[in-house]
């Protein structure tokens, strides 16, 4: 053997088959969880084109009509049909939901991040927090509606505001951690600077808890603007909403049953697919 051999580098190890299948294979979870939440999103956006009539629209002799091969869901009490409302009522609840969570998320990790550079404002983000979590989103979500009164906004403002401290102390959580980590002292050691340390090492490992609350909190957004509207102080009518369509359908089960029975399974899907998504990601984070 060669001195050139002797310093020539070993080639790196190849991983095994198996490794490399366990980095690059989703978990079933997500791609389950996705697949729900991808058909009821992609049915909400084609409503224009998917649903036979408007959720408005008024048809003259179909008075609470049972499921049939012209009305999927059957008609209401006041002869809309049901299965249009629904296909409208998703798009009415996506567009109150996401931009509700990703403003309590980003407000949430904003203040995260911030309470970790002052003790002051330690203490107080982490007192604001613990006020919002001491009520329960309904109780603050009436106490708003009574302020202000019911409506689409109110429902926006309340998944916003409950978001705003889970993401806060999932952040400030991971930041904290993050900065006891050998690799973040080796750096400091070495000179770094703050700023390039949090930049470089903190952030990124901070935010990768995120996705894991993100699709539960679009989970439990879901079901929370369902029942608000379901309990009257969300989305009203005749707007189409998945919980005020709920509403309406209890006093007429005995003569629709599918009245209730299609938006309560489109909203189960949404709520069950956001989940099976964030326990997907949570199990890929683990492993």
């Amino acid at each position: 053997m060669t001195v050139s051999e002797l310093h020539r580098p070993a080639p790196a190890p190849r991983p095994e088959p198996l490794a490399r299948g366990r980095r690059v294979r989703p978990d079933a979870r997500i791609l389950a969880g996705g697949g729900l939440v991808l058909v009821v999103v992609l049915a909400g956006l084609a409503a224009p084109w998917l649903a036979p009539y408007g959720p408005l629209e008024q048809i003259r002799g179909a008075n609470l009509v049972g499921a049939s091969a012209q009305h999927w869901f059957g008609t209401d009490e006041v002869n809309r049909d049901v299965f249009s409302r629904t296909l409208f009522g998703i798009r009415t609840n996506l567009a109150i939901v996401v931009p509700a969570v990703l403003v309590g998320a980003a407000l949430g990790t904003l203040l995260g991040l911030l309470a970790t550079t002052h003790r002051a404002l330690d203490t107080l983000t982490q007192r604001a927090f613990d006020v919002v979590l001491a009520f329960p989103a309904l109780i603050l979500a009436i106490a708003l509606a009574a302020a202000f009164g019911p409506g689409a906004t109110t429902v926006a403002v309340v998944i916003a505001v409950v978001e705003v401290p889970l993401f806060g102390r999932l952040v400030r959580s991971s930041v904290l951690s993050i900065r006891e980590r050998p690799y973040v002292e080796a750096a400091e050691v070495i000179g770094a600077s703050r700023r390039w340390v949090l930049r470089r090492h903190v952030l990124p490992n901070s935010l990768e808890p995120l996705g894991v609350q993100l699709a539960l909190s679009l989970s439990t957004a879901v079901f929370v603007e369902g029942a608000m509207s379901f309990i009257g102080i969300g989305v009203r009518p005749p707007d189409p909403s998945l919980g005020a369509i709920v509403s309406g359908a209890v006093p007429n089960m005995d003569a629709n049953p599918f009245y209730a029975i299609g938006p309560l399974a489109v909203v189960a899907a949404l709520v069950l697919g956001f989940l099976l998504v964030s326990q997907g990601i949570s199990r890929t984070r683990r492993s």
